[in-house]
């Protein structure tokens, strides 16, 4: 795809110093321009890249006067960094503006689809499955049976959907992503065979939530394993049947949340965090990476460690563990001297 600055300026409501016909097809930091690429200049500390870029098109903030020859149109706008940040997003949704039914691709018994639906080939859409508007379906993706899936929602390719999920509007749902596999249910005999427990219920995603690459999220064992609006879930993240995720929590890769605990909204969760199960965690608690978590927490609570305890605890502690060879050292003399 390719854009004038002409049109960028309009996008953006700036002003062009330089020739409007100026062609750009790719993005590229200021540093790293070369010809047909845009840029932005926001930061004052890469102020002198501006007069060697090469990059075609540079973002400047409109109180930018140069003190040098540059050889870059420039674009004036009043935010540089917002400005550009709105020109991603535009170039996302141009990218991602498809439509059509690609074959071979199969659409089962009952199913039902809104307005500018994109199906790419090797997708397959089970029975009673409703799909809403402007919905994104990338190739090899599968729809399990009686799905729901909202308004603008988009499943990139290779996304696995099992069957009874509810997914909202505006969701994203990232390569190699399962919603609704069975929860890990079983149960042990006398004689200590293990038996699986059929695992009957469903998983529901509220609208604005985005679930990252190869992440998986079981499905219920009896009710609904609940992401609720706005969550944000990075990549390899596992989480069990029956757990309620809260509002605008966002959890970092490779964190496992074990069946039935409920997080709370607004939470930051870091990478590499374990919670056991049966857990509550209330609103807006923070959790540092590779924090074990093995009781419940209150609202507002900061916690780090394993088990994790309030972070100005863990951080004192710290700092006696990283001595502990010292002390250790001086408890010798010590037991030398007395006796």
């Amino acid at each position: 795809m390719k854009f004038t600055a002409e049109q960028i300026a309009g996008i953006l409501e700036g002003e062009i110093v330089g020739n409007p016909a100026t062609e750009v097809h790719k993005l590229a930091k200021i540093e790293e321009g070369t010809e047909g690429a845009i840029t932005f200049l926001a930061n004052p500390k890469y102020l002198p890249y501006i007069y060697s870029t090469q990059a075609s098109i540079t973002i400047v903030n409109r109180t930018f006067e140069p003190e040098a020859n540059i050889t870059t149109t420039l674009i004036k706008v009043d935010d540089a960094y917002k400005a550009f940040g709105m020109l991603l997003e535009y170039y996302n949704q141009v990218k991602l503006m498809k439509s059509g039914i690609e074959q071979p691709s199969v659409i089962s018994e009952g199913a039902t689809y809104g307005e500018n639906l994109y199906l790419g080939s090797f997708c397959y859409i089970g029975k009673n499955v409703k799909i809403g508007d402007n919905v994104k379906i990338y190739p090899n993706s599968f729809v399990g049976d009686n799905v729901t899936i909202g308004d603008n929602t988009i499943l990139f390719a290779g996304s696995r959907v099992y069957s009874e999920t509810v997914i909202g509007q505006n969701c994203v749902i990232h390569s190699g992503a399962i919603i609704g596999s069975d929860g890990f249910g079983f149960a042990k005999d006398d004689e200590g065979v293990y038996s699986k427990v059929p695992q009957i219920g469903n998983v529901i995603l509220e609208d604005n939530v985005e679930v990252g690459a190869c992440t998986t999220i079981d499905r219920a064992t009896l009710g609904s394993t609940l992401i609720k609006k706005g969550v944000k879930l990075d990549n390899q993240i596992q989480i069990a049947h029956n757990v309620v995720i809260g509002e605008n929590t966002v959890i970092a890769s490779q964190t496992g949340i074990a069946g039935s605990t409920k997080i709370g909204s607004g939470c930051i969760i870091g990478g590499q965090v374990g919670i056991v199960g049966h857990l509550t965690i209330g609103n807006n608690v923070r959790i540092q990476a590779q924090s074990g978590v093995t009781k419940s927490h209150a609202d507002g609570d900061f916690v780090q460690g394993t088990p994790a305890m309030p972070y100005h605890d863990f951080s004192k502690s710290y700092v006696h563990f990283r001595n502990l060879p010292k002390i250790v050292a001086e408890l010798e003399d010590l037991k030398k001297v007395t006796k």
